[in-house]
């Protein structure tokens, strides 16, 4: 639970609800991309997110946050898929891009065993969630007072190299930092959260040492994270390394939402309370889906479905510090962690 002193913050009696779903990789029938070595069960991904919307209508909530990786590998037709089901909610919903939503800067076509696929262009997302945050036109990060009294800044962790091509890791750019520093200090006293979906805060032991860990966080994150903690940020979502985690740096906290297509299949309800002596308390309710119509045993499958993919997987992190182990070290122990995903 988090909990803070509001005395000295403006809009003392802030009282909302929320959920998060992250990591939705949305696809449609007829762009799911197959691979023996895949590890999200996309199949999932629509009926899976149906049933959570349908429950999420019923729990009276003020706003929905999407912290990325909203479809399976930047499909043009995933994304309008999404933003015409988005605007269907009777709540409003705030997004930002994960490395899957914007593979290349300027969008391109793949053609593959599953046909010609056309992907979208960063300016293209920001035009196509206009809704959802952004509404600077071509500018990838936002901020919005989404409640009374409580503002929103939704920030792009993809970085891309001349070519267009994105980084390994997450990046801040130097222009959106000193954007944010121009938000942080208008909204000084403010009640402020933070959505990126990159991680800023390690989630696992040593994860900023590990190659593979380094993957799922902002390389820059200490320049993100020292910013927020001198403006007094309580809060920042992430998704992006699909488990389900809350990470603490001093006043700063961070909670990461697992993915909607990988085991356990989560999503998050969240409700902010203030008591008359004006400390805040969350509270974080964990859900899962059970089944879908094609996966009736869904919790057993997508767990099985993980396991059996993960030997390359674990056995790399293995070998990546802060552990080190040998080749042959690792592919002994990499089986008995076959579930530690």
């Amino acid at each position: 639970m988090y909990s803070t002193q509001g005395e000295a913050m403006i809009g003392t009696n802030l009282n909302f609800r929320f959920a998060v779903v992250s990591d939705l990789h949305v696809a449609l029938p007829h762009t799911v991309w197959d691979s023996p070595k895949r590890f999200h069960l996309v199949e999932v991904s629509i009926p899976a997110l149906e049933q959570i919307l349908t429950h999420l209508a019923q729990q009276q909530l003020d706003f929905l946050l999407l912290p990325g990786d909203l479809v399976q590998h930047g499909e043009r037709d995933n994304h309008k898929w999404l933003v015409d089901r988005l605007a269907q909610l009777p709540f409003p919903t705030y997004v930002v891009p994960g490395n899957h939503d914007v593979l290349m800067r300027q969008g391109q076509v793949i053609e593959d065993h599953v046909g010609r696929r056309e992907t979208v262009s960063l300016a293209e997302f920001t035009q196509l969630y206009r809704a959802h945050g952004y509404s600077t036109p071509n500018q990838p990060y936002y901020c919005h007072e989404i409640l009374d009294g409580v503002h929103l800044i939704g920030l792009n962790s993809n970085g891309f190299d001349e070519k267009g091509e994105q980084f390994y890791t997450g990046w801040l750019d130097p222009n959106q930092l000193q954007w944010l520093d121009t938000q942080l200090d208008r909204l000084a006293g403010q009640f402020v959260l933070v959505m990126l979906h990159h991680n800023a805060l390690e989630h696992l032991p040593g994860q900023s040492c590990s190659q593979v860990g380094r993957r799922y966080m902002v390389k820059n994150a200490k320049a993100l994270t020292d910013r927020l903690k001198a403006a007094d940020v309580p809060l920042m979502f992430t998704g992006h390394i699909h488990i389900q985690d809350i990470a603490r740096d001093g006043s700063l906290t961070e909670i990461t939402t697992g993915s909607l297509v990988s085991y356990p299949h989560p999503y998050r309800i969240l409700e902010l309370t203030t008591n008359p002596q004006g400390q805040r308390r969350l509270s974080i309710e964990s859900h899962r889906i059970e089944s879908v119509p094609d996966f009736p045993t869904l919790q057993s499958t997508s767990h099985q479905w993980m396991g059996e993919r993960s030997f390359p997987f674990m056995a790399r992190l293995l070998m990546d510090p802060p552990l080190g182990l040998s080749k042959e070290e690792a592919q002994q122990h990499a089986p008995v962690l076959r579930d530690f995903w």
